[in-house]
């Protein structure tokens, strides 16, 4: 169990920075005007010094970012995120831990997730992820899932959270190896942050819908590479004691993540 304010907090600045950040990003003329006019007006100033090293460095992101959009260019980011993924061994688990990652992705965990408890993978599913969990376990149950097999923390707001907070309501009922669903891009700092705080991790990871949009899919790749290198310098990938495991004070779960 949790303690209710962990499910009550408001989105954390960062998020909301985040989005901003995502939103101007794949917004290409807020994005190319500015690097252009980056590239041209030091030749247009007088008394400007490094004027081809500023010009240069313009130009650079410029091409840098028009790239990044380019399908070729996404495929290639894409499987240096999933080129070091294990295959998934086919073993059975404890749980099948889905991580939600918002509207558009949902429908696909939730098809792939039904499937691998369809197929024996697990007797428990345990969704994750805060406005997420709640409807990924109702098309579930939709699907034919019975309600004993399903459960859920909808308070984790980043993929830290995801595992800090999993870990707490799994651990303590002996569940430590689990069959862990997200999108291929999510998996590897998923996979890394699970294993950091003591589960065994088989991953499972789906592609990114087919009829999302290009900009969106360069977005979640580049934005994982960001995390990645956050998360690395953070040391949050380094495996933890569990004497040194953060987790959160037991409590009962707030009425919003309660799905019985």
């Amino acid at each position: 169990m949790l303690d209710p304010a962990l499910c009550n907090r408001p989105p954390s600045h960062w998020l909301f920075l985040k989005g901003m950040l995502a939103s101007w990003l794949i917004t290409p003329p807020l994005v190319v005007m500015p690097l252009l006019a980056w590239s041209i007006l030091p030749w247009m100033i007088r008394g400007v010094r490094w004027k081809r090293f500023i010009s240069s460095l313009g130009a650079f992101f410029l091409l840098t970012y028009c790239t990044a959009f380019l399908p070729p260019a996404i495929a290639v980011a894409n499987e240096g995120l999933i080129g070091l993924l294990p295959a998934d061994s086919g073993e059975t688990t404890n749980a099948i831990v889905v991580l939600g990652r918002g509207e558009e992705l949902r429908e696909s965990r939730v098809e792939v997730t039904a499937a691998l408890w369809q197929a024996d993978r697990s007797p428990l599913v345990f969704a994750s992820g805060r406005g997420d969990a709640p409807q990924i376990v109702q098309l579930l149950r939709a699907k034919g899932i019975p309600a004993q097999a399903l459960d859920d923390e909808n308070c984790s707001q980043t993929t830290e959270e995801n595992a800090q907070f999993t870990a707490a309501v799994l651990q303590p009922q002996g569940i430590h190896k689990i069959l862990l669903v997200t999108d291929s891009p999510h998996m590897l700092r998923s996979l890394l942050t699970f294993r950091s705080l003591g589960f065994r991790v088989i991953p499972h990871a789906i592609p990114l819908p087919s009829n999302l949009a290009q900009e969106e899919k360069a977005l979640k790749v580049v934005s994982e590479y960001m995390g990645l290198i956050k998360y690395a310098l953070q040391g949050r990938f380094l495996p933890q004691r569990s004497s040194e495991l953060n987790y959160p004070q037991p409590g009962a779960l707030s009425e919003a993540s309660n799905h019985s």
